[in-house]
């Protein structure tokens, strides 16, 4: 005889394969909103959640606030019931409830949950019977089991329990890292295969089938944490060989080599080589943030990260190094930093993206306006820039004319819409930390 748990478990799968489970996200940011897409074009009715009301609004008006995301996107889900709200009531409405909320650092360096654990407060009331709650945010191993649902048991009147057993239970908990790469349009997303950690056989096996009807290939593992150590691994590995590629270049500048040549060079190695190249700084949400979440939680198992905490530190440093490197390109035209005037190109974390999570150009021009120069910014995705979790600029963007009225051009983030070829031409001198005016031949340039 088949036990309540099992009857709510085929319940649900049956609902996700005929596209009748609703599906909430919580989270309209980078990694939720193209994922309520992907549930849309299934024609599932996707609900949004947010606590930012002027994306819901915009949301629920046809609207998008991400560039690589048009609003005829928003505006066909919604022909399939996607709407969003601030209404957390609405998440006994769900079959599954997917959490996409940040979690980055303190400014200790260590693993801020806030997010996750306001997220989960808000979601426990209102969990019922039959429900799977599955995280998606970047965060180090244990959190699944150690953190969410613990506060999903206790949060909730009903006295329900997550499904640890086939047998026992009254709503599944799983984990499965997302892999976004904004501005990447090599592979589909339906291509990126998703990793999935149940707790316990049922959770995995109902989060495979929810995520199943979105992409090609699913990848089941034994636990929440294997699947959140899957998502630090992949990018640690990234964090530590661009810090190879950093500290090299570092070398490379003294022994008058072009790293990116021999970059080029290696990589034409058929095996064993992956090319990965140097930059201002590590941005984005992940790279930057997920080496600290285990270097974090290895340490109350008496373990230190030494490689990973490294490349940590290359990587943060690497705004100084631009800084010393503009430094010295100006003493080189008898400026001093102090006095001059300098317009940094591009603030977004990576080129033809509209996201300022991490990046380093924050830094540089903070590091500049420190040193006492007259800082300036061009990039095309942000008409202005204020205050943020890191950062308090309050600048606006200054149109690309006039180069030469700058005492140096400092290319920070190389968006494909630039004209570097003008650039160098009309500016007196261009601090390039990005290989972007590669083939230009000119005594303005600097490369860094």
């Amino acid at each position: 005889m088949k036990s309540q748990l099992g009857t709510l478990a085929t319940e649900l799968k049956r609902k996700i394969e005929a596209r009748e489970a609703r599906i909430g996200i919580v989270g309209m940011g980078y990694v939720g909103l193209p994922l309520a897409l992907l549930f849309s074009e299934e024609k599932f009715r996707v609900t949004g959640f947010d606590i930012d009301n002027r994306k819901v609004e915009a949301l629920n008006a046809g609207g998008s606030y991400i560039v690589r995301i048009p609003g005829t996107e928003i505006q066909g889900a919604q022909k399939s019931g996607f709407s969003a709200t601030a209404d957390y009531g609405k998440i006994s409405e769900m079959d599954a409830v997917i959490i996409c909320v940040p979690t980055p650092l303190n400014e200790f360096h260590e693993p801020d949950l806030s997010y996750i654990t306001q997220t989960v407060d808000a979601i426990a009331p209102r969990l019922r019977e039959g429900q799977i709650v599955i995280l998606e945010s970047t965060t180090y191993p244990g959190t699944t089991e150690e953190v969410v649902v613990p506060l999903l048991e206790k949060g909730n009147a009903k006295g329900l329990k997550v499904a640890r057993a086939e047998d026992e239970g009254d709503f599944f908990v799983a984990f499965s890292p997302e892999r976004e790469d904004p501005g990447n349009d090599t592979v589909a997303r339906r291509d990126i295969p998703k990793v999935v950690g149940g707790v316990g056989k049922l959770a995995s096996e109902i989060a495979a089938a929810v995520y199943g009807t979105i992409f090609n290939r699913t990848v089941p593992v034994s636990s929440p944490a294997a699947a959140e150590m899957t998502k630090l691994l992949e990018n640690i590995y990234r964090c530590v060989n661009i810090a190879l590629v950093n500290e090299l270049k570092q070398l490379c500048h003294r022994m008058d080599i072009d790293i990116f040549e021999v970059i080029d060079a290696a990589k034409t190695k058929p095996f064993g080589f992956q090319a990965f190249y140097p930059g201002p700084g590590l941005g984005g949400h992940c790279i930057p943030i997920d080496p600290f979440y285990l270097s974090w939680k290895a340490k109350q198992f008496d373990f230190r990260t030494k490689f990973i905490e490294l490349a940590g530190e290359v990587n943060i440093a690497m705004p100084y190094y631009v800084i010393d490197k503009t430094v010295e390109a100006l003493n080189q035209h008898k400026k001093s930093l102090n006095g001059s005037k300098v317009l940094v190109l591009g603030l977004a974390y990576k080129k033809d993206i509209d996201d300022l999570r991490e990046s380093p150009s924050l830094t540089i021009i903070e590091l500049l306006r420190k040193g006492g120069a007259e800082v300036f910014y061009n990039d095309p995705f942000f008409a202005k820039v204020g205050h943020g979790r890191h950062y308090d600029l309050n600048m606006t963007n200054t149109p690309l004319e006039n180069l030469g009225q700058y005492d140096a051009v400092l290319i920070v983030t190389d968006h494909s819409d630039y004209d570097y070829q003008r650039i160098v031409k009309e500016s007196k001198l261009v601090v390039d930390s990005r290989n972007a005016t590669k083939g230009i031949t000119s005594e303005k340039i600097v490369r860094c």
